[in-house]
């Protein structure tokens, strides 16, 4: 699979910092005497689980545990591993290969939150969710009940890094209402997937009402976006890959939301449904703005190579413009798409797209559309 990475001409270290703050637990009552099974009686400094009991001896403990190392655990069936509302500055490891056994239901897999908190896995760890048991083809929208993958929600100040997921069932990472979270060197690999009744709806990264989220060298290969922002501030996204997926996307932007200053740069996608796209929903009243892709590289777009489309879950070509897209920039986005592909569709609503930017942007291969709709001016399909 690394051998797709070398597209990327440039990866830029990046640091991300968390700080512990040591929590005390109040020692053991005189009477009625602890017993040693069940006494707590200091926060210890690292604490191992491992096996087909661990999950659950770690979900117990976890208040208990500055440092909590997973290591090669056996999740039974339709069972979240649950690390929520972690103490302040806790470190969780993940060591060798996690499993989870079949089960059809909705998950998560893993759930893990709170503030200052370091996630990541050692050198060599896998989460495999074997994705393989559930895949249909469907996803999401028939089939089997796939559960989604890693909820990181309600994390604050906190690190994931160096965590390896493999052959989700459907979604991989869920990010809702996190504030300042960096996710470095994290890959997301559901190639195994990549057949007909194989995986879908396999998004890499779904980010829900956050702010100030960094990534930076993130690898995916999957079968839906590689990273999509439905609703969110002041995202960073930096030195990626994607593979097979659906590409970077802003949406669905559903009724309600906002989205703004979110930046990707400095990433080469192949393989890709498209590689650049914004999708709003259909009657939809929200607002897009400060959307920057920088340095983009994409290889084999099989639908287009860039899209922007005001009718996602509507009358195909009918765009509506409750949703404004305002400062909407590309600056050197090149690529190629397949022979069937259209290059560049953009469908705004009446007046709904203004303030664009478009440089250094060339797409060979495929078509040229003629559907364009109500383009901002400067912009040209």
């Amino acid at each position: 699979m690394l051998s797709s990475y070398t597209f990327l001409t440039a990866l830029l270290a990046t640091t991300a910092g968390v700080f512990a703050n040591p929590v005390a637990i109040a020692g053991p009552q005189p009477t009625p005497p602890p017993s040693l099974k069940d006494a707590v009686a200091k926060r210890a400094t690292s604490c191992t689980f491992s096996g087909s009991d661990g999950y659950s001896l770690a979900s117990k403990s976890k208040a208990s545990c500055a440092t909590i190392v997973l290591s090669s655990l056996t999740v039974p069936s339709g069972v979240t591993l649950k690390l929520e509302g972690l103490n302040d500055g806790t470190t969780v490891i993940f060591q060798g290969t996690t499993t989870w056994g079949y089960k059809e239901w909705e998950g998560s897999l893993v759930s893990i939150s709170g503030n200052k908190i370091t996630i990541k896995g050692d050198p060599g760890s896998v989460l495999d969710g074997q994705g393989a048991l559930w895949w249909d083809g469907l996803g999401g929208n028939g089939g089997k009940i796939k559960p989604k993958f890693f909820k990181a929600n309600d994390l604050t100040d906190s690190l994931i890094q160096s965590i390896t997921i493999k052959n989700a069932p459907k979604n991989s990472f869920s990010l809702n209402r996190v504030t300042r979270l960096t996710i470095k060197d994290v890959t997301v690999d559901d190639s195994d997937g990549d057949y007909a009744t194989g995986g879908h709806n396999t998004d890499g990264f779904n980010i829900n009402n956050a702010d100030q989220v960094y990534f930076s060298g993130v690898k995916v290969w999957n079968q839906d976006d590689c990273m999509n922002v439905n609703s969110g501030t002041n995202i960073y996204w930096t030195n990626g890959f994607c593979s097979g997926g659906h590409g970077l996307s802003i949406g669905s932007v559903a009724n309600g939301s906002v989205v703004r200053n979110v930046t990707f740069e400095n990433t080469v996608l192949e393989k890709q449904q498209q590689s650049v796209r914004i999708k709003t929903n259909s009657g939809a009243v929200a607002s897009v703005s400060d959307i920057y892709y920088r340095n983009i590289v994409f290889n084999g777009g099989t639908d287009y190579g860039i899209i922007v489309d005001q009718s996602y879950g509507g009358t195909k070509h009918k765009p509506t413009n409750g949703v404004t897209i305002k400062n909407f920039q590309l600056k050197n986005v090149t690529g190629t798409v397949d022979s069937g592909a259209t290059q560049i569709l953009v469908e705004c609503g009446v007046g709904s797209c203004t303030d664009w930017a478009w440089s250094g942007v060339k797409v060979t291969g495929g078509k040229t559309s003629t559907a364009c709709l109500n383009l901002p001016s400067g912009i040209s399909c």
